[in-house]
């Protein structure tokens, strides 16, 4: 069975009542319950982590490394700052999907850059809460996963 790590940074915990105009009205537990269900259909299994601690999300992606078959990411602010994450990523060579709920290049110039993005296997930005859900039906149906 294929094994799927669900990975989100800081404020996420927040979800569905921060600026929900910008990051919609669903909150991550949803998401996530959202997720173990398509994972199920998919015979795949998924852990969830949340993290606002820079270094606590490099530790994750060190722990899963050799551990799981996919990575999705969703690295909140951390994809414009962060050379560690990157680094990590680039480490462990686990296959990461960065993702977004919203689209990071329609909104502030400071966003459309992303650290991770060359280190990742693909991004998907733009969705809402759907982004995870392509993600994850990315790694799994290609068949590299």
């Amino acid at each position: 069975m294929r094994r799927i790590l669900v990975m989100n940074g800081p404020n996420l915990n927040l979800l569905g009542v921060r600026e929900p105009g910008i990051y919609g009205d669903v909150s991550l537990e949803t998401i996530n319950a959202r997720l173990e269900r398509e994972a199920r259909a998919l015979d795949a299994q998924i852990e969830f982590y949340q993290s606002n601690h820079e270094g606590d999300l490099v530790d994750c992606l060190h722990a899963h490394m050799g551990r799981v078959d996919g990575v999705i990411l969703n690295a909140g602010a951390y994809t414009h700052t962060s050379v560690a994450l990157r680094d990590a990523i680039a480490a462990t060579k686990l296959d990461v999907v960065e993702v977004h709920l919203s689209n990071v290049h329609a909104r502030e110039e400071f966003r459309h850059h992303s650290y991770l993005s060359p280190v990742c296997k693909g991004v998907i930005c733009g969705f809402g809460w759907k982004s995870y859900l392509l993600a994850l039906q990315g790694l799994l149906l290609d068949g590299r996963c």
